[in-house]
């Protein structure tokens, strides 16, 4: 995004489409002035709004003009800098929802010389004019694309700064003991200690452990922002389809005793105590001579593949034969970190299944327990959206985390070498930059247009 910070800017900032009202977005130091000259008090054309003299954070009715047309009636609302999104001059025309009659009000505005925001760029203003930092603008687009009540709850409390402050006090503390570090420096010839290196040693095990512990809940992290491939798998009959229907209360998948029905994969979206899965039907398992039905079978071992989660099913009610057969298959070609093994049909079996989940379609509870083992498989425990902890569920977080536990892990083997308080030092630095990271008290251009390109435009 290589753009003028500094200039005007303006983007449609509800979806487009019909709907009761459309709202465009204006931003910069300009905004009042230019604004003023299309949005009128009345029908005449002739009694416009000095915009610059309005108070701030009030809304008013005029009329949207372009070439001494009327466009459209509309609500203007105001936010004067720095008390706006953007920490700059901010308005917003609320026009009639419509694609056609949005896009005219847009185009009036940029005939202004008013530039079209680029994806990200009012958040991104709001960064640069220190109104949020980094982590918290990574918030507002996960937010924005948050489907389930625990990535919501979970962008909420990164956007309240949840992250931010955890990133502030570890900080503060590095710089507490870089403090003692150096000044022992800066007295090296009297000899003193102003910590002992076993203390040091320990408040900086103590650092890592703390920082360690946010770290391990990416696993989660990435569950609740990013959702769960579940593959169902199995033989052909072995229940696959039916649990799929089951679990999306829908006949999504046709349902049919004949071997072979389902000869592609079928995928479906659905909660699961908080976690989104996303449900992916396979065609059975087996040999085929059949040239669709063996397409279909290829493209279902590269979802198993792919899985975060397989539910390898087998059917109870099945000969011995089949069901030592399916067993020896899953015992051999799936990987049992990612995939729990489930017995169906339980109630047709004539010998009850101990060792493993065993569901009936006709026992609820069954259902129920399943449900509990899948969100725990993939989770290590339940998501609760109400929990007050910090759970990672940025990629790039994670990596300046382990970042600063590598460069504080360099520092006790500083230590633990004999090393003097230079080395010790450069190693806590280090550690601070990679918290700064994360935030962006420490970044560039290459890292932030990455980050906010990935925005919607107009916000």
């Amino acid at each position: 995004m290589n753009v003028n910070n500094y200039d005007t800017i303006a983007a449609i900032s509800t979806p487009i489409g019909e709907g009761g009202i459309s709202v465009i977005r204006v931003s910069g130091d300009k905004a009042f002035e230019k604004i003023s000259s299309i949005f009128f008090k009345d029908k005449s054309g002739k009694n416009n709004f000095d915009i610059g003299s309005l108070k701030s954070h009030t809304i008013h009715f005029g009329y949207v003009f372009n070439r001494g047309e009327i466009i459209d009636e509309a609500v203007l609302s105001i936010f004067k800098s720095p008390h706006s999104y953007t920490g700059e001059d901010v308005l917003e025309i609320s026009s009639h929802g419509g694609v056609l009659v949005t896009q005219k009000v847009l185009a009036a505005i940029l005939s202004l010389e008013i530039r079209h925001a680029e994806p990200g760029e009012f958040t991104k203003r709001a960064f640069l004019n220190s109104k949020i930092d980094l982590s918290q603008a990574e918030a507002v687009a996960d937010l924005i694309k948050s489907k389930t009540d625990s990535a919501h709850q979970s962008s909420i409390k990164q956007l309240e700064g949840s992250l931010s402050d955890f990133v502030k006090k570890t900080r503060q503390d590095l710089i507490n003991l870089t403090s003692l570090v150096e000044l022992e420096l800066d007295f090296a010839e009297e000899d003193l200690e102003f910590v002992k290196k076993d203390e040091l040693k320990e408040k900086i095990l103590s650092l890592i452990k703390r920082i360690e512990g946010i770290i391990a809940t990416y696993i989660s992290g990435k569950v609740i922002r990013e959702g769960v491939n579940l593959v169902i798998a199995g033989q052909p009959n072995s229940g696959k389809s039916s649990l799929f229907n089951y679990l999306l209360k829908t006949n999504r998948a046709i349902v049919s005793n004949v071997e072979g029905t389902t000869r592609d994969y079928i995928q479906e979206n659905l909660i699961i105590n908080g976690v989104l899965f996303n449900l992916i039907d396979t065609a059975g398992l087996r040999f085929s001579e059949d040239e669709i039905e063996s397409e279909g079978i290829k493209r279902s071992y590269e979802k198993i593949t792919e899985a975060d989660l397989i539910l390898y099913l087998i059917d109870a009610s099945d000969k011995e034969e089949k069901i030592n057969e399916s067993l020896a298959y899953y015992n051999h070609h799936i990987e049992k970190e990612k995939s729990i093994l489930v017995y169906t049909k339980i109630d047709k079996a004539e010998i009850e299944k101990q060792n493993e989940p065993a569901i009936s379609l006709l026992k609820d509870d069954s259902i129920e327990s399943l449900k509990k083992l899948m969100t725990e498989k993939v989770t290590g425990k339940g998501i609760s959206s109400g929990s007050s902890d910090i759970i990672l569920t940025n990629l790039r977080h994670k990596v300046c985390l382990e970042n600063v536990v590598a460069s504080l892990e360099n520092s006790v083997k500083t230590i633990e070498d004999g090393m003097t308080g230079e080395f010790i030092s450069v190693d806590f630095r280090n550690a601070m930059k990679y918290l700064g990271e994360i935030t962006g008290e420490v970044t560039n251009d290459e890292i932030l247009n990455n980050i906010f390109a990935n925005f919607c435009i107009g916000k």
